[in-house]
């Protein structure tokens, strides 16, 4: 066997290897709620008198959202002495009319409420919350994007779990406004109700390190400045400083009996956009916080954990570059060479690799108490998903691996809402957002078509195990380009 051929199907299989590994923690996170599901965090005191808090709403060009989030803040029940509301609005456009008439009304009505604006965008989101902060008076902040509407009595049900001078964070499991509006948007809160309900639920009662979520939380004010503030060095800026507090010795909560409801994005390139921040964002924390980690004194339980949990974007980048490049070489070679038979070892490492997944995704809907059913007809629907994101995924990992920067694109909402949550105030729905263009939806037809002549070479040479497999990338990529595509000319029209 040649040197080429040997170097081929090794890297094939170290990348099927880290992909198992991949799938294999996932898991290990349903066999480990089994043994933490019933934990429930608990406030160890109750605040004599309860403390001071500045609720920030940080926001950027969010017409769609702006009045229904104002109106909907101020009805948080909390003693108005110790509540501020911080509208922290970073528009350009004629959000900044909605937010300053809605403020000047709760104002006239004796709401402690501030409309704060910055003159330029420096920093992004963590540059306004930071900025925010010189001026907020609570020891305590709670963070809601425009787009989530927290229940009224939020605050006073999770207050509390701050009695420990040690806790830095609670975060709360996010619920969906729009759950049921669409096929993207139930299969999207399949996505999310799995990372809530078992990965947060499972990290927190076991003491590792997770994260702030970015929103729907609440921050104690020292704890961000002992950790060193807000930081716009990578596109998650929630991750960064939960790791950071982390690792500075505070320790973090998370509620999942207490959800607070946020909106969906409601078409493919939005999705996209959101996905792409998250996944770079992610893979930068990842080189930034990784080597402070394996450097600190935490056991070595903790340091295993984080590594996939700050890693775990890179998947979809591993899964992209093996069947692109290496899948089908290793096939070709094998079978010339007559090595390594492709049944009896392929076949469990890709069932492995990605079964993991969708058991996580599944259980975390029996993790909420809904359908065992209903969850399992959704598994197709995550699984076409998932190949949707693998090249917006794997180009932003691949971007923060090279070290390339990019801008804080805010994820577009509409204000829609769907699902059991009753709100009173409707959106603006006099304009419309412009709409996102189909980024790498040109290269996903080529992707589909480079896989769809890899299909045709396996039907002919009779590799039946692979034709599922890639006839599902196939359909995959060509959907995926096909509803970005669709979804910009709607909106455009």
């Amino acid at each position: 066997m040649s040197l080429f051929a040997i170097i081929m199907i090794a890297v094939h299989f170290a990348l099927l290897f880290i992909l198992c590994l991949f799938g294999l923690h996932r898991l290990s996170m349903v066999f480990r709620w089994f043994k933490y599901r019933k934990f429930e965090p608990k406030a160890p005191e109750i605040f004599d008198t309860l403390p001071k808090v500045t609720v920030q709403i940080p926001l950027y060009n969010e017409r769609m959202v702006a009045k229904r989030i104002v109106d909907s803040i101020v009805k948080l029940k909390y003693p108005s002495e110790s509540l501020q509301i911080q509208i922290v609005d970073d528009s350009t456009d004629d959000t900044c009319d909605i937010i300053r008439e809605r403020v000047n009304f709760y104002k006239a009505q004796g709401i402690n409420i501030e409309h704060v604006q910055r003159v330029n965008r420096q920093g992004f989101k963590a540059g306004a919350l930071k900025e925010a902060m010189d001026t907020a008076t609570g020891e305590f902040i709670a963070i809601f994007d425009a787009d989530f509407i927290p229940h009224p009595d939020t605050l006073l049900k999770s207050i509390n779990h701050f009695t420990p001078s040690n806790v830095a964070m609670v975060q709360l499991r996010w619920e969906h406004l729009n759950r049921r509006s669409s096929l993207l948007t139930k299969t999207q809160a399949v996505m999310l109700d799995a990372h809530f309900s078992i990965e947060q639920q499972v990290r927190c009662a076991s003491d590792m390190l997770f994260n702030f979520n970015g929103t729907a939380g609440i921050w104690r004010t020292s704890a961000i400045i002992d950790a060193g503030h807000w930081s716009a060095d990578t596109l998650t800026e929630d991750l960064d400083l939960s790791y950071r507090a982390q690792l500075a010795g505070w320790k973090m909560v998370y509620l999942n009996d207490i959800g607070c409801p946020g909106e969906l994005p409601a078409d493919m390139n939005a999705f996209k956009t959101q996905q792409y921040r998250w996944a770079k964002g992610g893979v930068q924390v990842m080189m930034k916080m990784l080597p402070t980690v394996w450097k600190s004194k935490l056991p070595l339980t903790k340091k295993i954990e984080s590594s996939f949990h700050l890693s775990n974007n890179l998947a979809y980048f591993f899964m992209l570059l093996d069947t692109l490049f290496f899948l089908l070489p290793s096939l070709y070679l094998r079978e010339k060479y007559d090595f390594l038979n492709i049944w009896w070892i392929d076949i469990p490492l890709l069932l492995l690799s990605s079964g993991g997944h969708l058991v996580y995704l599944y259980w975390g809907q029996i993790a909420l108490k809904r359908s065992k059913s209903r969850a399992l007809a959704k598994v197709p629907n995550l699984v076409m998903l998932g190949i949707q994101l693998a090249i917006n995924n794997s180009k932003a990992g691949l971007e923060a691996l090279l070290g390339r920067e990019s801008e804080f694109v805010r994820t577009p909402k509409t204000g829609e809402l769907k699902d059991d949550v009753v709100v009173t105030n409707t959106p603006v729905k006099e304009k419309r957002y412009k709409a996102d263009a189909p980024k790498g939806a040109i290269f996903e037809f080529v992707i589909a078509a480079i896989y769809a002549t890899v299909l045709t070479w396996a039907i002919i040479q009779q590799h039946w195990f692979m034709i599922p497999f890639l006839l599902l990338l196939t359909i995959g990529f060509i959907t995926s380009a096909f509803h970005s595509f669709y979804n910009y000319f709607r909106l455009t029209r």
